[in-house]
């Protein structure tokens, strides 16, 4: 059975799973994303989310409330006449009163292995901290922080070098299709009966702070490595060269050479941290593109005995 369904999603990680549902039977009534943001250098331009520009493409209607806690916001969802809302990626608090509007409920696809990695930076979080595997569920959101029950779920391998932007991309299609998978099952089987999360093993992935992105040669090599590729390709891990200024860090391997903690060790960009080294493969100065190692050193010489801060 087709479905009528409401889509509130906002960065580019929740695309794919509006192209799918667009292309399916099922019919997309309304499209809730965060309003546009100011953008530039002196915020003069307007910056359209990832989901306001695809819905725009399918002449989807495009809603853009500051809050869902209003009592108009409740009229105005029921007023869709939705069967089922999507919800990816949003970036706003859907209050008790908006999920009760939906008779099959809210389903919220959340890049992680619930109940690990709970919140807003799940993908960071699991590559920062070297977890070895990750995933997406489909959960019926209930009024809690990512506890609502799982309807289903899919695992991917993290690899020792795999970067968060490359867990992002393959979850993104991974979730799409996962999701679809759902809404379709929803339309055929309406005493479907979700999975509880277990209480145990919770762990909660907090908004990345600014102050989490300098990177701390003091540390452990693995703990560099895994900080960097958990940040890029955005916010980006980086340290301050006294000549080159704030220099990103997108791609590592770990080192097989020992040195002071913050020191080039060869010509290489090998550095020095705490038990053991680090191999910096792909760098980015401010205001400008992404190069590999090769050819950011030939523009850019960082000379051994170096220190980085």
């Amino acid at each position: 059975m087709a479905l009528r369904l409401v889509f509130m999603g906002t960065p580019d990680f929740a695309v794919p799973t509006l192209k799918k549902l667009v292309d399916s039977e099922h019919k997309v009534v309304a499209v809730y994303t965060r309003a546009p943001q100011p953008a530039g250098r002196r915020g003069l331009e307007v910056k359209t989310s990832a989901i306001g520009s695809e819905a725009g493409r399918h002449a989807l209607q495009i809603l853009t409330p500051h809050t869902l806690r209003e009592r108009d916001a409740v009229t105005a969802m029921r007023a869709h006449g939705a069967d089922a809302a999507v919800v990816v990626a949003y970036g706003l608090i859907l209050p008790e009163p908006i999920l009760d509007v939906f008779p099959l409920g809210c389903f919220n696809l959340h890049a992680s292995l619930l109940p690990r990695w709970r919140g807003a930076a799940p993908i960071n979080r699991a590559v920062m901290a070297g977890d070895k595997q990750t995933g997406v569920k489909v959960m019926k959101m209930d009024e809690g922080l990512d506890t609502g029950p799982v309807a289903m779920g899919k695992r991917v391998r993290i690899g020792a070098n795999t970067t968060a932007g490359e867990i992002h991309d393959e979850l993104a299609q991974l979730g799409a299709d996962l999701m679809i998978r759902v809404v379709n099952r929803l339309g055929t089987e309406h005493t479907w009966k979700f999975k509880p999360q277990s209480n145990k093993r919770v762990t909660y992935a907090n908004k990345i702070e600014k102050g989490e992105t300098r990177i701390d040669w003091n540390k452990p090599c693995k703990e560099v490595h895994n900080r960097c590729r958990g940040l890029s390709p955005f916010p980006g891990a980086w340290f301050q060269h006294s000549v080159l200024g704030r220099i990103k860090v997108l791609r590592t391997a770990i080192g097989v050479l020992d040195g002071p903690p913050g020191q080039v060790l060869d010509d290489r960009l090998t550095i020095g941290c705490e038990h053991g080294s680090l191999q910096l493969l792909e760098l980015q100065r401010e205001g400008r593109r992404s190069m590999k190692v090769d050819e950011f050193l030939n523009g850019t010489p960082i000379a051994p005995a170096t220190v980085l801060e």
